[in-house]
């Protein structure tokens, strides 16, 4: 289900991120190809993680979000995020990872409320510029 990083990255950013439609995914600054793109959505839609409907304002364009058994990921994909902060540079805060690493109910719970709500507003503050140099080193034992 998940044998490639663009399924988990494009979860994490309709989870975490707020991002919903092809274009924002497309501009989030992984570098993701067009058609890997629309491939892993199409796949991801097929297996029930993520459902589409149409943009109330623009009908031509369409809008991505998790289904329940998507959401339902929520625990998982935080606690990988949590874990990729201790081993590698992300674009995160500190204080980001740090507060996920001691709230995890509270992430998790408001993670739940704001996809009933269908609240876009991120879980984390936007991530740094891709082009800029990276700055961030969580560190190899956890925050300070």
């Amino acid at each position: 289900m998940f044998g490639d990083r663009w399924s988990l990255l494009i979860i994490r950013d309709l989870m975490v991120r707020g991002l919903r439609t092809f274009k924002e995914f497309l501009q989030s600054g992984e570098g993701i190809a067009s058609n890997i793109l629309s491939n892993r959505l199409e796949r991801l839609e097929a297996m029930g993680i993520v459902a589409t409907e149409a943009d109330q304002s623009d009908g031509r364009k369409v809008i991505y979000q998790l289904t329940e058994k998507g959401i339902d990921l929520a625990p998982v994909m935080l606690e990988l995020l949590i874990w990729g902060a201790r081993h590698e540079p992300t674009g995160a805060s500190c204080a980001a990872i740090e507060h996920m690493e001691k709230n995890r109910e509270q992430v998790l719970a408001d993670a739940k409320r704001r996809w009933r709500e269908r609240d876009r507003t991120p879980l984390l503050p936007k991530f740094q510029d891709p082009a800029e140099p990276r700055r961030v080193d969580h560190g190899k034992r956890g925050h300070a």
